[in-house]
Formats: C-alpha cells, sequence, structure tokens
C-alpha cells in the first residue's frame, strides 16, 4: 500500500453551497408572510388604512429619517480619534447601505456602507467594521436596557424575558471581549499574529484602542440612547395615527421585539419576518391579528419607502449601480484579509 496523501489524512471541508443562504433567508420570509396573512380580514385592514390620520404619519416619517443622521453623528464621533469624517459623506453612506439591505438578501448593506466610508475617507475597511461592530454592541445594550425598562410598565411574558437575559450574556460577553482588545493590546495582538487574518485584525485590535477613548465613548454612548428613542417615537405615532390606544412603552416592547426578531438575515427588507414579528409583538397587547397585520404592513411601508427614495438618490450621487458598489465592497473585503 502506498502511503496516504495530505487530501486523505484531511480531507478537505465540504463548502456551504452560496446559495443556500439566500434560499434559507427566503423561505424564512415566505413561510412568514404565508403565516401573517392566513385568517385575516382584508377589507377590515383597507378600512383601517383608509381612516389613518396622516398627520401622526407624517411625524413619523420625519422622526425616522432623523434617525440616520444622528446615526451618521455617532458614527462620526465614535471614529474621531481615527479621523475627522464629514457628516454628509457619513450620512450619505449609511443611506446606500440601508437601500442595499431593502434591495438585496443578508443585509449586505452593512458591509456596503463600511466600504464606503472607509473608501470616501482613505480609512482601513477593518477599522471601519470594528467601529460598526461597537455599534451593534451599543446599540444592543441598550435596548437591553429599554426592554427591562419596559418590562416594569407592562407585564410581558417570561419566555420573552428570558429570552432577553440569554441576548444580554452574548453582549456582556461581546462587550468584556472588546474592553480586553481596548485595555490590552499587546495581549490582543499576540491572540491575533498566528491568524491568517492577522493583517486585518492586526487593524481592528489598532482601531479598537484608538476609539477605546473614555471621552468617545461616553458620547458614542449618549447619542446611541437618542439613536434608540427616535427610533421609538416613530412606531408610537404610527400608532397613533392608526388609532391605537397603546403607550409609549408598547411601542418600545414591539420595536425591540421587531428588532431582535429581525437579526437573522433573510429577504431583502426584512419582509416577512418584520411583519410576522410585529403582529406577534402587537398580540401581547391584545391586538387582534388582522389589526396587527394592517398595522405591521403600514408601518413598513411608512417607514421604507423615504429610505428607498434616500437611499436611491444617495446611490445616484455616487454615478454607480448597487451591484457595483456590492461588487467593489466584496472585493475591498478580500482585499482587507492581505493589509
Amino acid at each position: 500500500m502506498g502511503a496516504l496523501t495530505s487530501e486523505e489524512i484531511n480531507p478537505p471541508r465540504r463548502k456551504v453551497p452560496s446559495w443556500l443562504p439566500t434560499a434559507a433567508g427566503y423561505t424564512l420570509s415566505l413561510a412568514s408572510l404565508i403565516w401573517v396573512f392566513h385568517g385575516v380580514n382584508f377589507r377590515q385592514i383597507l378600512s383601517d388604512f383608509l381612516s389613518l390620520d396622516w398627520r401622526y404619519v407624517t411625524i413619523a416619517v420625519l422622526c425616522d429619517l432623523s434617525v440616520y443622521v444622528v446615526h451618521g453623528w455617532r458614527w462620526n464621533t465614535l471614529l474621531a480619534p481615527v479621523a475627522q469624517l464629514g457628516l454628509w459623506r457619513t450620512v450619505q453612506s449609511i443611506y446606500i447601505g440601508l437601500f442595499a439591505n431593502e434591495i438585496l438578501p443578508l443585509r449586505t448593506g452593512e458591509l456596503i456602507r463600511c466600504y464606503l466610508l472607509a473608501h470616501w475617507n482613505n480609512l482601513h475597511l477593518s477599522v471601519i467594521i470594528a467601529s460598526a461592530a461597537i455599534e451593534r454592541i451599543l446599540d444592543g445594550l441598550w435596548m437591553v436596557a429599554a426592554f427591562v425598562i419596559t418590562a416594569n410598565f407592562l407585564k410581558l411574558p417570561g419566555y420573552l424575558v428570558d429570552g432577553v437575559r440569554v441576548l444580554a450574556g452574548f453582549l456582556a460577553a461581546a462587550g468584556a471581549l472588546l474592553a480586553f482588545v481596548i485595555f490590552h493590546k499587546h495581549h490582543a495582538h499576540a491572540v491575533v499574529r498566528e491568524s491568517r487574518w492577522a493583517a486585518t485584525l492586526r487593524h481592528v485590535v489598532e482601531g479598537l484602542h484608538t476609539m477605546g477613548k473614555a471621552q468617545t465613548f461616553t458620547r458614542t454612548l449618549m447619542i446611541s440612547l437618542l439613536y434608540l428613542v427616535l427610533q421609538i417615537v416613530p412606531v408610537w405615532a404610527l400608532m397613533r395615527g392608526y388609532e391605537m390606544d397603546l403607550s409609549i412603552w408598547a411601542a418600545a416592547a414591539v420595536l425591540i421585539i421587531v428588532r431582535i426578531g429581525t437579526v437573522v438575515p433573510n429577504a431583502p427588507g426584512n419582509v416577512g419576518l418584520y411583519q410576522a414579528t410585529c403582529v406577534l409583538a402587537l398580540g401581547l397587547f391584545g391586538v387582534d391579528k388582522t389589526t396587527a397585520t394592517g398595522f405591521a404592513f403600514m408601518m413598513f411601508g411608512a417607514l421604507t419607502l423615504p429610505l428607498l427614495i434616500g437611499g436611491a438618490v444617495a446611490v445616484t450621487l455616487t454615478g454607480l449601480d448597487i451591484q457595483e458598489i456590492r461588487r467593489r465592497a466584496h472585493k475591498g473585503l478580500h482585499a482587507a484579509k492581505h493589509h
């Protein structure tokens, strides 16, 4: 018998087909839509829509648009120790990323917004991705805190409270890892030195260490609170416009449940899963399924259409189409592995 080859000793791992995540996301969204539409009264939905108070809808849209200006302000604040960035370019990258998330599957927009900000400001993509990860951790911490406060005003199911506790545990672990990287830079460098992503991770460690200033984090944390509040207000305003007699605390709970429920990447714009989690959340407050379904689609349209328009304008100003931007973003991510 001949000697075993390296392939026989260490057989190559089977790669997940590239189409599988997308197919799974679309399947999840389709199943969610089937459940949402099952047994609802479409005539009542139409009647409720025709009786909307458009004053509250306008307030919701304007407030929601301001959310992303605050997002840009926060991102610039977080990156201030690294570079001084212009607010317009940052907001433009955010809107293009949101636009991509609405028309492309699996939240490609997150990478796109990071790539554009890095490209326009001549920064390492890995540093910008690290800053986006910090944003998500801060958002998660404020959402958990908001949920805990909301739970004191509302009677919520035990399983939901337990689920948020698990999420809090993951966020605490992520926060601990972040603190380790910031305060123990040399140890972090030693850990990542042997990784095949060593070059990228080195930039991440340096970026986190630079951004991890007490004053920067405090300001970013406070802006993140404003960012969350500005997301809750549109939900409450739309509830008022839909003639729902629910409190601001209920609006906060609905927003948080929808955000947590749509964490899993799925179809463009989270269509299906967005509506399903919204219907489930409203059901906790005694809202019947037909009313909840109508509200879910109304909220989705009111908060998504302006983003599509703003995002389309932001994309047009780049002189490229969204597919070309996505291609360049993926190319940039690949290049970041080696620099």
